[in-house]
C-alpha cells in the first residue's frame, strides 16, 4: 500500500482521473461518495429490520443481503482510499484511552448483568 501520512492525515495520493477544476457535473468521486452513502443508509436500515424480523426465512434472506451490502461498502471504501478520495485521521494514544474509558464506564453503569 502506498499511502502517505502528513499532518495527521492518512491518505493515498489522488489519482489523475478527476479534473483539476470541479464543475457542476458528477465525476467518479462524486458517484462513489453517493453510492457509499447509499450503502451506509441501506445497512443501517437492514440492521433495524433484522432486529425486528419475526419471520425466520425473511430474516435469513435480509441477513444475506445485509452482508453483501457491507461487503460492497467495504470494497467501495477500499477503492476510494486507493484513489486518494478518502482520508483518515489517526487517533492519538490519549484519544484512544479516553474513548476506551468512556465505553468502560458506560458498560459499568448500563450493563444489566
Amino acid at each position: 500500500m502506498n499511502f502517505q501520512q502528513q499532518q495527521n492525515v492518512i491518505k493515498n495520493p489522488q489519482s489523475n482521473i478527476l479534473p483539476k477544476v470541479k464543475g457542476p457535473e458528477m465525476n467518479d468521486r462524486d458517484r462513489c461518495n453517493d453510492i457509499l452513502a447509499t450503502e451506509k443508509y441501506m445497512t443501517d436500515n437492514f440492521n433495524v429490520f433484522l432486529r425486528e424480523a419475526s419471520n425466520q426465512q425473511l430474516y435469513n434472506e435480509i441477513k444475506q443481503i445485509l452482508n453483501e451490502s457491507h461487503d460492497c461498502a467495504r470494497d467501495l471504501f477500499n477503492t476510494m482510499f486507493q484513489e486518494g478520495w478518502y482520508k483518515l485521521t489517526p487517533a492519538s494514544q490519549q484519544e484512544i484511552q479516553q474513548t476506551q474509558q468512556q465505553f468502560a464506564n458506560y458498560l459499568e453503569t448500563q450493563n444489566p448483568y
